[in-house]
């Protein structure tokens, strides 16, 4: 299997292959650079249809996590990992104990915490076996409220920005995914007056927004074409690629879901289409600012992670700012924010 050759490799300072005959876990861990601290991101439980899938993406997240570190001036490097199978059956006690383990040869260089599939009971078992765990249960718990929050906020940047001030009365949102961060931010957007229209592969999840927020619901297919002005991606990355971004009429683009863009340039398709983007590392990243507090020696301190995550809102603002100063697109803006960190230190 290639992995030095993957085009999302970008020495990446260690990659793991973890197995274990018992519990059937088959899982990769990928560290991207520990330059500003340990290496932090979460664990992904996934049924890749190839293992290669599973290294591509790893490799892509890993990386993302460092950008998303640093420009949320967290003294984090940047990993990732992902256990490969179906979340319906393969879930054990055993499982995520031995992925503990596994944490635990490498020794601190990489912390794990929750992600797509994993919940803050299967980190409770990794830790079983390992303190390089983060998000815990009676801790900073469920990061979902902290990346909901920063995702609302950053919207409401980037409507700032667009059209001068932060009314989202009557605004159109279209909210693409309906997990736990994007239940949230519907919750926020209708309590500050927003229509939304939302789609999800889980009718339950349909349901529950619907009943809740009074959201209308469409197919999978149509978010695409909806005349709305907020497109919020919030499920599985890559949904902003050449298909789709004819089909979208929103003038901005927020949503929590990682790596929105399916290959660097859309960003630039996006700016020369007039589509203000919210850099996806950077508007989600209130969950690992988050977990970051419960690392704190005084303790957990849930104001002062919530006053983190509110400067999601200042950090978009600049780069908005600097993306029109420097007519760049705001993906190479954001970049180039997380590269100066990276280089010049916290």
């Amino acid at each position: 299997m290639a992995v030095f050759n993957q085009v999302e490799f970008d020495n990446h300072e260690q990659v793991v292959f973890c197995s274990d005959e018992k519990s059937g876990l088959k899982a990769i861990i990928a560290v991207h650079s520990t330059k500003l601290g340990p290496a932090v991101g979460g664990c992904r439980l996934w049924d890749y249809a190839e293992d290669q899938d599973a290294v591509y993406d790893v490799l892509r997240l890993s990386k993302g996590m460092t950008y998303k570190n640093a420009v949320a001036r967290l003294p984090f490097g940047g990993g990732k990992s992902v256990i490969i199978g179906d979340a319906k059956s393969i879930k054990s006690e055993e499982l995520f104990r031995a992925f503990g383990r596994h944490l635990e040869r490498l020794g601190g260089s990489y912390y794990s915490a929750e992600d797509v599939n994993i919940t803050t009971g299967d980190v409770m078992e990794m830790h079983k076996e390992t303190n390089y765990v983060l998000g815990l249960e009676g801790k900073s718990g469920n990061p979902s409220p902290f990346t909901a929050l920063g995702t609302f906020l950053g919207i409401k940047a980037a409507y700032q920005h667009k059209f001068g001030h932060q009314d989202l009365t009557g605004v159109k949102v279209a909210v693409q995914g309906l997990g736990a961060v994007a239940y949230g931010l519907c919750k926020h957007l209708h309590e500050a007056g927003a229509k939304l229209f939302v789609t999800d592969i889980n009718q339950a999840s349909i349901d529950r927004v619907v009943t809740d927020f009074g959201a209308v619901a469409v197919d999978v297919d149509e978010i695409y074409d909806l005349d709305v002005d907020v497109y919020a991606p919030c499920a599985l990355g890559a949904t902003v690629n050449d298909e789709t971004i004819p089909r979208i009429k929103a003038t901005i683009i927020a949503g929590c879901a990682n790596n929105q863009l399916a290959e660097p340039r859309h960003g630039d398709v996006l700016r020369e289409k007039g589509v203000l983007y919210a850099p996806d590392y950077v508007i989600n990243a209130g969950g690992i600012i988050n977990v970051y507090y419960e690392t704190k020696p005084e303790g957990y301190n849930e104001a002062l992670a919530t006053q983190h995550v509110e400067g999601i809102f200042d950090t978009l603002a600049e780069i908005f700012k600097r993306s029109d100063v420097e007519q760049k697109s705001t993906h190479v803006i954001a970049d180039e924010l997380a590269q100066e960190i990276i280089e010049n230190g916290l």
